[in-house]
């Protein structure tokens, strides 16, 4: 079973200090998985920013556009000049 649980604390350039809120429920002796996040960074982002992060480009045939019915849906290809 995963849990993910979020802490905030503060790294004085050696440790990071006790989390802001409080007593942690932890078990000792286990590995966990930590992930870094600067706080002030978090909602900054503006929906561009955001976009731009899901971006990219699709591989697929030259005619892609034009015959998209075709390879979404699989009906026939059309015949040259019924476009």
């Amino acid at each position: 079973m995963i849990k993910t649980k979020t802490l905030h604390a503060v790294f004085d350039g050696k440790v990071l200090f006790e989390p802001e809120e409080g007593a942690v429920d932890l078990e000792q002796n286990v590995r966990y998985v930590v992930t870094i996040e600067r706080k002030e960074a978090v909602g900054k982002q503006s929906l561009w920013d955001v976009l731009r992060e899901f971006t990219g480009t699709v591989e697929g045939p030259k005619d892609w556009s034009e015959e998209h019915d075709h390879y979404l849906y699989g009906v026939p290809k059309r015949e040259k000049g019924q476009r």
